[in-house]
């Protein structure tokens, strides 16, 4: 039944005729906010096929920014992030209410051959197919480039895993912790040693997952890089769609600034620096006396005052520049302490927001979500979680950045499992009511 579906749907697809800009362009998926069509990726349709964070965020990247975008989940269990963590009252996480915003879910059961040619289908009227497996899963899958480019030839791969789609490393998991571990970014994360420099026992890690979340960044460019390419390209030259290959070690990489040529030129191998920056004083965290502001995160303000022109308005000029601070960075550092240790961060942002020295405290999640700063630029949002009457709103960090002219609010929260698969499939695939109901029962779908 499987294949006979597939070659009924290909040829359908097939007779339409391959162009450069499938029919599919123009969406006959409703949205739920005004102006949408006028986001900078719409009438870009993306299949997500992956789950948790790296290539989710992707999906909600593009998906913020206007691309539809349809993701696929195994019936029955969806993506594990729906149960990660805190639980909301109907057992989802609000994390995955974060993550799947303004997305499609659709529940397909990937083990399965039926499962594998709808979406095979959907990739072929899709323009972008992301993807966060092991390198090598979706060709076992027949999902693949070499199984989708005949039938879709500008299809666009973007493919996000530990290490990359090459290299005697790519068949490796790819977890965020050990990524990062792999591209030095841990070694310069936590306390020196007194002697050496280097990492005085074990690393700190932040409280995030920032190799997932830095690899999703570096997939959403890439995508958009790779549909741009598309665009620049003749029509007749428009096939052969290319693979955006995103590694989260690579990613981390990106991230690490100078540390490599500094190691080549000058044999620096840079170590952690605790709460300050190798070769750049004063910038560093300060302690202050408790305060009722302060009284549920920790007493703490950061000052930056590493510029030339800043530290003369902090301290008196007598270390004028940055190599002569780096000297004599115990001194200084200890006498910025003493300073703010004997007041409170009241005190001290007043007096240094008046000299002009950055400064700023540090603060946690309540402090964030009440920050007039944060309020007036609408950076937290409220988005509506189920019915009309049976429903609550969930807090979310907005999706940045701005875009001057496009409304980029959240449309609509990460839905529930399935809740687009008869849209998706009896609406764009053209299933009928018969083959859909013989799906449901026999676990394909749901």
């Amino acid at each position: 039944m499987a294949n006979s579906l597939g070659r009924r749907w290909t040829s359908s697809i097939l007779r339409q005729g391959q162009s450069l800009y499938p029919t599919h362009h123009t969406s006959r998926f409703s949205t739920t906010a005004e102006g949408v069509n006028d986001l900078p990726l719409s009438g870009v349709r993306v299949l997500e096929l992956g789950q948790l964070i790296a290539g989710p965020f992707c999906g909600q990247l593009l998906g913020h920014f206007g691309a539809e975008v349809i993701k696929i989940e195994p019936p029955g269990v969806g993506d594990p992030l729906r149960v990660w963590r805190e639980l909301d009252v109907d057992g989802t996480s609000p994390w995955f209410r974060s993550l799947g915003r303004n997305k499609k879910s659709v529940a397909i059961d990937l083990r399965k051959e039926e499962g594998r040619q709808l979406v095979k289908q959907l990739a072929i009227k899709s323009d972008v197919l992301l993807e966060n497996f092991k390198p090598g899963t979706i060709e076992k899958w027949g999902l693949g480039p070499s199984s989708i480019h005949p039938m879709n030839p500008s299809l666009i791969f973007t493919r996000v895993s530990g290490y990359g789609q090459t290299g005697p490393w790519s068949s490796r998991p790819g977890y965020a912790s050990v990524c990062e571990a792999e591209s030095g970014f841990r070694f310069i994360n936590g306390m020196p040693d007194p002697e050496t420099g280097l990492l005085s026992g074990p690393p700190v890690r932040p409280n995030i997952s920032l190799g997932d979340s830095v690899a999703g960044l570096h997939a959403a460019f890439g995508t958009v890089l790779a549909l741009m390419s598309r665009l620049k390209k003749p029509a007749e030259d428009r096939k052969g769609g290319q693979t955006v290959d995103v590694s989260i070690m690579e990613s981390m990489l990106n991230m690490m600034e100078g540390i490599i040529p500094e190691y080549d030129r000058k044999g620096k191998i840079r170590g952690p620096s605790g709460s300050s920056v190798t070769g750049i004083v004063p910038t560093n965290a300060y302690p202050c006396l408790p305060s009722p502001s302060t009284s549920s995160s920790p007493t703490y303000i950061i000052i930056g005052a590493n510029g030339d022109t800043l530290y003369t308005r902090l301290m008196r000029p007598l270390y004028a520049q940055n190599h002569h601070r780096v000297a004599r960075q115990p001194e200084i550092e200890a006498a910025i302490s003493s300073w703010t240790s004997a007041r409170s961060a009241e005190e001290v942002l007043q007096v240094l927001e008046s000299a002009g020295v950055p400064v700023g405290r540090v603060v946690g999640v309540g402090e964030i979500v009440e920050s007039e700063q944060v309020k007036a630029r609408g950076a937290v949002e409220n988005v509506w979680v189920g019915g009309e009457k049976d429903g609550w709103n969930v807090k979310m960090s907005g999706v940045f950045p701005v875009l001057e002219g496009c409304n980029t609010a959240t449309r609509w929260a990460g839905p529930e499992l399935g809740e687009h698969t008869e849209e998706v499939l009896v609406g764009e695939l053209g299933l009928s009511a018969r083959d859909y109901a013989r799906l449901i029962q026999d676990g394909v779908i749901a």
